[in-house]
């Protein structure tokens, strides 16, 4: 841990010296992001062990969103889609030598299933071992996307030896190709190249992740060879690397998007009407080309085009429409104050609303800046908070949040639906969905797709979306870019969009 410790520090003091200039090792590749390993707990953390190839799940992804095998080769259900029979994949070894069976993986999801999860886990009422190789689900409705769910990081398995006596996970014991071998929470995860993995073997031997909490700490760093790939860059950021010839810039659309989050039991947003100005408002084009250099971003709804059948085609454009939002507000009884610089107001109360957002996404800051300006336009004080992402879930459970910009991921679990059924389907909402939004028609819906096949379901999907659209729980603003920096030495390197790893076992380091 003291030689861990030591280069966490000889890095830092060389980023602020000398600019982050230090020689590669030919062995090692090193990340940075401003993601914050703070637990072993899969729960709290599981997705920078996921993405460092530690932990893996039953089910995996391709980049098109299709299911694949991952520790189940195979898996089926019964035709009423309540009982699912998961195959597992033989002769697989967890990093402590032991063997991956039916056993252990039902104790490791059943301890996973006793925590958060981001899936409504009273859907499962039973995981039992069939045989060694056998896990059977036995579910309290039909639930066909079912399988999506095992894909999600809070699902990974992990061998019997990571939990102590109270299944606190105390080692963390997983089958990746990659094993732990340093966990500094919250700076720095190291891993080694786990030889005994049954898949194709990792070409890099070791991996430091190290957490950098500012954008252009970690351009720095990639720039003067102390990293090798850094993710989460701002805009400014981009610019300066893509001048670089020893760096590439990657730039990924992946199905996250950037929305604003309100809390419809306010009495400034309860009103549709007001919605509807709030996002007429937007100037999306200019935030897009303008600050992000991304055109063609602006959202129209919140599942983008890389969502496939959720993502409605036929809506119109996003258009900002001051005219249109300044009539909206008028008509719901807002009025511009000439006491107080032309700031709407009703029944002697000004329009101010507050809005949190979060540092680990530089681009959200930026974005929240430019709202600000643009809600002015229309006679609206908005109060910009910068914080950690903890606090959005703090708001919507203690009630005091107003509006939040958050970049949702809406397939961190593949099948969207099961992101719908944490998020929208109560009036209560979800911590990163919908607010105290009532809307039974779309409740009904929701639950009426969960049963639907074929046409049915697609039809139900689009119904959905359009639905989200039109009533604007959330208001959506700009369809995610993923912006990463690679050092020119690594080759393979890939961004997954679903982003569950970071696929450090395809790359190569070259002198």
């Amino acid at each position: 841990m003291a030689k861990l410790i030591k280069r966490f520090i000889t890095l830092l003091l060389l980023c602020v010296i000398y600019g982050c200039s230090q020689p590669p090792q030919a062995d090692r590749l090193t990340i940075s992001g401003p993601f914050e390993p703070i637990s072993l707990d899969l729960a709290r953390a599981g997705y920078i062990f996921s993405r460092l190839q530690i932990v893996e799940t039953m089910v995996d992804i391709n980049n098109d969103g299709q299911l694949q095998p991952g520790l189940a080769t195979s898996w089926e259900s019964h035709q009423d889609a309540t009982v699912w029979r998961f195959h597992l994949r033989p002769n697989v070894t967890f990093h402590d030598g032991s063997m991956m069976d039916a056993n252990a993986v039902v104790k490791s999801l059943r301890i996973a299933l006793s925590k958060p999860t981001p899936f409504d886990k009273q859907l499962i009422a039973a995981v039992t071992a069939i045989d060694a190789h056998t896990v059977e689900f036995r579910l309290q409705s039909s639930y066909r996307p079912f399988a999506a769910i095992l894909t999600n990081y809070t699902m990974a398995i992990l061998a019997p030896a990571s939990f102590d006596h109270s299944d606190k996970i105390v080692n963390l014991v997983g089958s990746g190709p990659y094993q732990l071998t340093e966990f500094d929470p919250p700076h720095m995860v190291s891993v080694s190249r786990f030889a005994d993995y049954y898949g194709a073997k990792a070409h890099i031997p070791y991996v430091d992740y190290i957490t950098g909490h500012r954008p252009e700490s970690r351009a720095l760093m990639v720039q003067g060879s102390s990293a090798d790939i850094v993710y989460n860059l701002d805009p400014a950021s981009v610019q300066l690397l893509q001048n670089s010839a020893e760096v590439r810039v990657n730039s990924t659309a992946i199905p996250r998007t950037i929305i604003i989050k309100l809390n419809i039991a306010d009495p400034l947003l309860s009103s549709l009407e007001v919605r509807q100005a709030l996002s007429l408002a937007l100037d999306r084009q200019g935030i897009a080309e303008g600050i992000m250099h991304q055109p063609g971003a602006e959202a129209n709804q919140i599942f983008g085009p890389a969502m496939g059948i959720w993502h409605v085609a036929s809506l119109p454009a996003p258009a900002a429409d001051l005219k249109q939002a300044q009539a909206l507000l008028a008509a719901a009884g807002w009025q511009r104050d000439s006491d107080s610089n032309g700031m709407l107001q009703k029944q002697g109360k000004r329009f101010t609303l507050n809005m949190v957002t979060y540092a680990n996404r530089p681009e959200l800051i930026v974005i929240a800046t430019a709202i600000q300006a643009q809600w002015a336009k229309l006679g609206i004080t908005l109060d910009v908070q910068m914080g950690n992402a903890s606090a959005i879930p703090l708001g919507h459970n203690d009630g005091s949040l107003q509006t939040a910009l958050m970049a949702r991921n809406f397939a961190n679990i593949p099948d969207p639906l099961t992101v719908l059924l944490a998020d929208f389907s109560t009036p209560q909402g979800g911590d990163w969905g919908a607010m105290n939004w009532n809307d039974p028609a779309f409740f009904h819906l929701l639950q009426q797709t969960t049963h639907a096949t074929g046409a049915d379901y697609e039809r139900d999907v689009q119904q959905l979306s359009a639905h989200l659209a039109e009533a604007l729980p959330l208001i959506p603003v700009l369809y995610y870019v993923q912006q990463s920096a690679v050092a020119k030495r690594v080759k393979g390197f890939s961004f997954d969009p679903y982003e569950r790893s970071f696929r450090i076992a395809n790359m190569e380091l070259q002198p």
